[in-house]
């Protein structure tokens, strides 16, 4: 039996606790997540490593999973256009049952090989494209038939699977292996399974954007100022970077449609928003350099 599967012998009598030890055990049980992400540190490095070339080189972010699994890469996806101005049409999710199944499982979807590897291909998979397939139990057939379509054309593909040795950690390019263990509500993958997946999620995506000069120092540069929220934001971020006022920061932001990157060499090379985004690109478009 798959570990993720297997009955906890932690909490045998779970319904039978106060509420008390009851959101105790399922935090204690949820912390587990992190240190299976930590064991995993060489795989998601190795990944990160492989990942940056072909995305620099064009490539896009391909999510496919089922159910949670799905769900959690669809949510990475839709989160690197505003954290780092990323085109949505490169970050990319595929869900067993189609879109709908988002806010609604759709029963049986997730057993179809056929489809997965159909729903893959009609987005023209190419050797530079990273495909990031994600199931909790490494089984999921609609997985491996987008693993299997994947390898095809030569695409990268990342397996991240929570039970070692299964066929999707097995087919992969590159295996991450979080062995979060038996859930502390038998089978439950969208507790412990679900959080070591976000995590590493979220570290795959941002390490990744990091690598591509969307970061300076530990600051959010490349983000889309959509909101007020985010207006703000910007300006903090770009008097933290140049030491300017608020009213220097907001002006240079303002000249450059609240591009935080061209603001921030506009003020520290006294350029105009024309000469820092020319800057900036003669170093495709990382700052560090562009201001050394």
């Amino acid at each position: 039996m798959l570990k993720t599967e297997t009955p906890s012998t932690q909490h045998p009598q779970l319904d039978l606790y106060p509420v008390e030890d009851l959101v105790a055990a399922l935090i204690d049980d949820q912390a587990q997540a992190a240190q299976a992400v930590k064991a995993a540190s060489a795989s998601i490095s190795a990944a990160v490593l492989a990942m940056a070339p072909r995305i620099a080189a064009g490539g896009r972010l391909i999510y496919v999973g089922a159910g949670t699994s799905g769900r959690l890469g669809l949510l990475d996806s839709v989160e690197l256009s505003p954290t780092f101005s990323w085109s949505r049409e490169r970050a990319l999710a595929l869900q067993a049952g189609g879109p709908g199944a988002m806010f609604e499982a759709v029963e049986g979807a997730e057993d179809d090989r056929d489809q997965g590897a159909a729903d893959l291909r009609l987005l023209y998979p190419g050797y530079n494209d990273v495909i990031v397939l994600v199931a909790a139990s490494g089984t999921t057939p609609y997985v491996l038939g987008a693993l299997q379509a994947a390898r095809t054309v030569g695409a990268l593909t990342l397996g991240i699977a929570n039970n070692g040795g299964t066929p999707l950690l097995a087919g992969a390019d590159i295996a991450i292996c979080l062995d979060t263990g038996a859930e502390v509500i038998s089978g439950s993958t969208r507790l412990k399974a679900g959080t070591a997946q976000k995590i590493v999620l979220n570290t795959l995506s941002s390490a990744l954007m990091v690598r591509l000069n969307k970061v300076y120092g530990n600051l959010m540069v490349d983000l889309q100022a959509t909101n007020a929220k985010l207006v703000d934001r910007a300006i903090r971020l770009t008097m933290h970077a140049t030491g300017a006022d608020a009213s220097s920061a907001r002006s240079a932001l303002e000249a450059c449609q609240y591009q935080v990157k061209i603001a921030i060499l506009m003020l520290l090379k006294k350029h105009t928003a024309s000469q820092a985004q020319a800057l900036l690109d003669r170093h495709t478009g990382n700052l560090r350099t562009a201001l050394e």
